[in-house]
């Protein structure tokens, strides 16, 4: 990884105003360190985390404690970011950083402060959010963009899932599909396949055991690389007529809005299975109108898209880490023209059909000035229907290297980004899951705060 330089800044105001510092010990126990304010990153900004930028850790979210790295916290006496490497209440112990991983439908507007001690190994997959302690309880700076309950852990109760999955053993004896989904549930705990065999919200239809892209954060698949995938991508096309079974056993059990979406963590580009896939959607369409079939992809294929539109497809999710080709192309690594993904999204807003981009998103590169001013000009002429703000899994420190993120520019901040994206598109709608098609005419959008 490439070392970049990281600014920081003093800050006279009262100590009152910070949250304090959490760390962790070798064993994992978190703990405040007294003295120490809790700090956040933002590209090479750090800064001690207040109490006006953060509120309660959500519910479902997750510490982590970070391997091979040191936290970077405020001293409140001296006024200023120090490293420390100390555990201070046993001298000549390590303490290392704690960040959150957040429940979905939050942004972090600050990731986790930290500096990586020689030869530490990348992070595994997940987002690295700041957090401190206020009061009684574990603080996290991040701003709320969903509601809705559809991943809500309280939701999902195991014994639930185990029935669910006992009805589909009976109903779907032979079907490969829900066989796969089965492992998602209860190996993976997947939040998605756990819905389906509860019968609630959105069902995953994984279908594709290839990509034409290489992204550096793939979940399912990562070749020649220190970061280990964190599920197993699903080794079979299934027929038309299992996702079919799959798809139309949840649309007959939900009865309000139900959603069916092809393209999960667990495969790869569903495009690429266009073949299992147009067949599957004229299936379902032959049997009910009912219900939204959704499909989440990298758009590469602008004509295999077209044959998905043309059988019955509600909804696209493109997945994007940036409207820039450079910094698109850096992360995704493609087998295709980024001209390719454009030519994708226009197509489907012509034909009518809802489109929402999955916006890959990390402080510091996000919210820099490049990427604002993108992200605005694209919106101006892509008139995409929803912005799914969603975080992007990956190394901070190595994303920004790879992003080539200039350290020594300071950030306009994510929640001033999305204020500023409401103030220029009103009719752009945030979230975080694939909505109904019930909700598409006529949807306000809903203010994030």
């Amino acid at each position: 990884m490439t070392r970049q330089r990281t600014r920081t800044e003093k800050h006279a105001e009262p100590q009152g105003r910070w949250v304090r510092a959490l760390a962790a010990n070798a064993a994992g126990k978190i703990f405040e360190i007294p003295g120490y304010a809790a700090c956040g990153r933002a590209g090479g900004q750090v800064v001690p985390l207040s109490r006006e930028e953060t509120a309660p850790v959500p519910h479902g979210s997750e510490f982590m404690r970070l391997p091979g790295r040191h936290p970077l916290l405020y001293n409140l006496h001296k006024a200023r970011v120090e490293l420390v490497r100390e555990d201070p209440f046993h001298p000549g112990q390590p303490l290392f950083p704690v960040a959150v991983f957040h429940s979905p439908g939050h942004v972090p507007t600050r990731v986790c402060a930290y500096e990586e001690a020689q030869g530490a190994s990348p992070l595994p997959l997940f987002s690295y959010g700041a957090c401190g302690w206020q009061g009684k309880s574990a603080v996290s700076a991040a701003v709320q963009v969903e509601w809705e309950p559809r991943q809500d852990l309280r939701q999902m109760p195991r014994e639930k899932v185990v029935s669910g999955v006992k009805r589909a053993r009976k109903e779907l004896p032979d079907n490969r599909l829900a066989r796969h989904l089965e492992k998602c549930a209860l190996t993976y705990g997947c939040p998605a396949a756990k819905n389906f065999f509860i019968g609630r919200y959105e069902a995953p239809l994984p279908t594709a055991p290839a990509c034409n892209a290489r992204c550096l954060g793939c979940l399912s698949l990562q070749k020649d690389s220190e970061i280990p995938n964190s599920q197993d991508r699903i080794a079979f096309t299934p027929s038309p007529e299992e996702i079919a079974e799959v798809a139309l056993s949840h649309f007959s059990r939900v009865k309000t809005r139900p959603v069916a979406s092809f393209g999960q963590g667990c495969e790869g580009d569903p495009l690429l299975a266009a073949g299992a896939i147009v067949p599957a959607i004229r299936l379902i369409r032959a049997k009910t109108r009912e219900g939204t079939i959704n499909l989440n992809t990298n758009a590469g294929r602008p004509g295999l898209l077209l044959q998905c539109l043309e059988a019955g497809l509600d909804s696209i999710r493109v997945s994007m880490n940036s409207v820039r080709e450079e910094t698109y192309t850096a992360y995704f690594r493609p087998a295709f023209a980024f001209a390719d993904v454009l030519e994708s999204i226009q197509m489907a807003l012509s034909r009518g059909v809802w489109v929402s981009v999955n916006y890959l998103n990390c402080p510091g590169f996000t919210d820099s000035e490049d990427e604002r001013e993108a992200l605005f000009a694209f919106l101006a002429r892509y008139p995409v229907q929803m912005i799914q703000w969603r975080c992007m899994n990956f190394d901070p420190l190595r994303y920004y290297a790879a992003m080539d993120v200039d350290m020594d520019k300071k950030p306009a901040g994510m929640e001033p980004l999305l204020q500023e994206v409401r103030k220029r598109f009103p009719k752009v709608r945030f979230g975080y899951f694939n909505p109904p098609k019930e909700s598409f005419n006529g949807f306000p959008g809903r203010r994030y705060r």
